[in-house]
């Protein structure tokens, strides 16, 4: 029997299931959205429905009990129950329209705010949200219409502040998980303003939890508007609203207890539709939000100084190349740990690339391969700063540029290609709209234009159908078609340098060497210098021109490509050639490095390569530079060693 009979009677006994499920559903969200619909109607047309004038008094019929003329009955004046139920509806309408809006106006806008900036907006902002919260929700609103004055309007104002809290802390949670993903790096990558990437980027993610959120938060108000006209703070008498003909009932409880039975059905049955389509909202588009640990405030970044001349193991900062497009020179780069201590991830890196030529970084898990890359783009994140060195892009230094000046650079002189396609580019949008609204923000092009130059971008990079694969989302391309969008949304504004991060791991291996010839075409028509990071040393060698290898934060050989991989000169890389498995046979097994890269804050003293060498010497304790020429290592038995045997 093959797989696709086996799995068939899987699939057929499915079905029923989900048929019972999809009942369920309808059985709920009908009766719920007839609830509300006819609360809807009552609330519109309250004026020509109800039977008598709501506020009209006949103290001879108080306290009737249900009849032909008066259906529920009258209350303590002799006023018509349905009547009053009836305008109860707008009332309600009213007050869950009021509150909900500012409790979303509120909250939402501050929640985006305070966690997407982080830092000590968070971090006041939260602890004053934590001392409301801490404090009954009805005392707060009491405290708030105290202040006011009672009334409808009033109460609702202080109900939705009373509200704001949880849209707050719901926005937060949703924007301190989003902004950490890749689409949203990768719209600063290309210059995307914070504001642009809140709205335009982040909402339409945080968009479905904060409609579950509404829903919810209606009928909490009704019940909370209720309870604040039933002491007597909300609507005031004569009007008519729930919770006021809740009061009466209360106070004529032993004389007609049926008073009590039409505004409390009506109060359950409204909240009660509204929690149940909240429920099957949650189901469909809710999504689960998990929020992370708040990160420690980085320490106030301190003016960086040139580096010392005479520090063991450091060159001083030679002058960039003249024909170099980006040129990197004794770079330091630290992140805050959780203690709050500063643990380097980079020391002492210094390469340059040239126009049409490019660099690989190639290196174990942990070297250092994609810091390297966001330090370029300065986006280390808030726990991380660069403390020295110099980076040098088309003969600026960008090292000491401010953020409004990076978003000019990001983008147009330098972009970047992440390793997830599907990660990078957001779910929320097109990849056309996508590579659009990049034309339109850094290179000024009107929609239709910069939608014909998206289509056209999707076509160059090898894409049939432009026009049609332009309307589609992300998850409905293959992994190899969205890389190929990723790399024409990079390549949109023509930048100077790419910086290409592991983009082909995901990938099989025909549509890998596809995306390498690409990256070839690309590079000769447009003439940009490349940064390829990549774990694949075979790929590395199809690819670049020359090739960096880093290991614990640093670079230990630089060297043309034939060159490293005929005649490596540091023990390390001779380890990562005889350990590539590319031609390598069972017999004899594949060789290994033993040991592990050690982690940042745990780097031993002179070569960090030390504890796992074969060749290590007492000689090796001492700090090592890296050395000059056109074939650069960072060991100091490069001279004495021959590694071609082992490589």
């Amino acid at each position: 029997m093959t797989e696709t009979a086996a799995s068939a009677p899987k699939t057929v006994a499915r079905r029923p299931a989900r048929r019972r499920r999809a009942s369920a559903a309808r059985l709920i969200v009908y009766p719920a959205l007839g609830v509300l619909a006819l609360l809807v109607f009552f609330a519109v047309f309250a004026d020509w429905i109800t039977p008598y004038d709501p506020l009209k008094q006949s103290l001879m019929e108080a306290l009737q009990g249900p009849s032909m003329h008066h259906w529920l009955g009258t209350d303590d004046l002799g006023r018509d129950v349905l009547s009053r139920l009836i305008v109860g509806c707008r009332i309600a309408i009213i007050a869950a329209a009021e509150a909900t809006s500012i409790a979303i106006l509120l909250g939402v806008p501050l929640g985006l705010f305070v966690g997407y900036r982080g830092g000590w907006w968070d971090w006041s902002v939260m602890r004053l949200v934590e001392a409301i919260m801490s404090i009954p929700g009805i005392m707060v609103a009491i405290v708030i219409i105290a202040i006011l004055g009672p009334g409808l309007h009033r109460a609702m104002i202080a109900l939705g502040i009373l509200f704001s809290t949880s849209f707050l802390r719901l926005a937060r949670g949703v924007v301190l998980s989003e902004r950490e993903e890749v689409y949203v790096r990768s719209a600063r990558v290309v210059g995307t303003g914070d504001a642009r990437i809140l709205i335009r980027h982040i909402f339409p993610n945080v968009a479905p939890p904060l409609i579950v959120q509404a829903t919810l938060t209606v009928g909490a108000v009704l019940l909370a508007e209720a309870g604040l006209s039933f002491i007597g703070i909300g609507v005031q008498p004569p009007n008519a609203s729930w919770g006021t003909m809740l009061n009466t009932a209360a106070s004529y409880m032993q004389l007609d207890w049926f008073l009590a039975i039409p505004p409390g059905v009506a109060l359950v049955l409204t909240v009660l539709s509204i929690n149940l389509l909240g429920d099957v909202l949650r189901d469909r588009i809710g999504r689960g939000i998990a929020v992370p640990a708040a990160r420690p405030k980085a320490p106030k970044r301190p003016p960086k100084t040139a580096p010392a001349a005479g520090a063991p193991g450091r060159r001083p900062s030679p002058v960039p190349a003249p024909d170099a497009v980006l040129d990197v020179a004794g770079l330091d780069v630290v992140v805050t740990a959780g203690a709050g201590d500063e643990v380097p991830v980079l020391s002492d890196l210094g390469f340059s690339v040239r126009k049409g030529e490019t660099l690989g970084l190639v290196g174990e898990s942990g070297s250092g391969k994609t810091i390297t890359g966001l330090a370029i783009l300065r986006l280390i994140g808030t726990t991380g700063r660069i403390t020295r060195g110099r980076i040098t892009l088309n003969g600026r230094d960008i090292s000491d540029l401010s953020e409004r000046q990076m978003r000019e650079v990001r983008g147009k002189e330098i972009a970047v290609v992440f390793q997830d396609p599907t990660t990078s580019l957001n779910p929320a949008f097109t990849v056309g709209e996508q590579i659009a609204e990049i034309l339109r923000t850094r290179a000024g092009l009107s929609r239709r234009a910069a939608m014909a130059r998206a289509v056209e971008l999707i076509g160059r990079v090898g894409i049939p159908n432009p026009a049609e694969r332009a309307r589609a989302y992300p998850h409905e391309l293959s992994g190899g078609m969205a890389q190929r969008i990723a790399i024409a949304r990079a390549l949109s504004c023509n930048p100077s340098v790419l910086i290409a991060d592991e983009p082909t791991t995901a990938l099989d291996v025909t549509v890998q060497q596809e995306i390498l010839d690409l990256f070839r075409d690309l590079q000769e028509e447009f003439g940009m210098a490349i940064i390829f990071v990549t774990h694949d040393l075979a790929v590395a060698a199809d690819i670049c021109d020359r090739i960096a290898v880093m290991y614990a934060g640093e670079i230990v050989e630089e060297a043309p490509v034939d060159t490293l991989f005929s005649a490596p000169r540091h023990p390390y890389t001779a380890g990562l050639l005889a350990a590539s498995p590319h031609g390598a046979t069972r017999n004899p097994p594949l060789p290994t490095i033993p040991g592990t890269v050690p982690r940042p804050g745990a780097w031993p003293e002179g070569c960090r390569f030390a504890p796992r060498c074969p060749h290590a010497a007492p000689a090796c304790d001492a700090a090592i530079p890296l050395g000059d020429g056109g074939h650069r290592v960072r060991c100091i038995r490069a001279d004495t060693l021959d590694l071609r045997r082992s490589a």
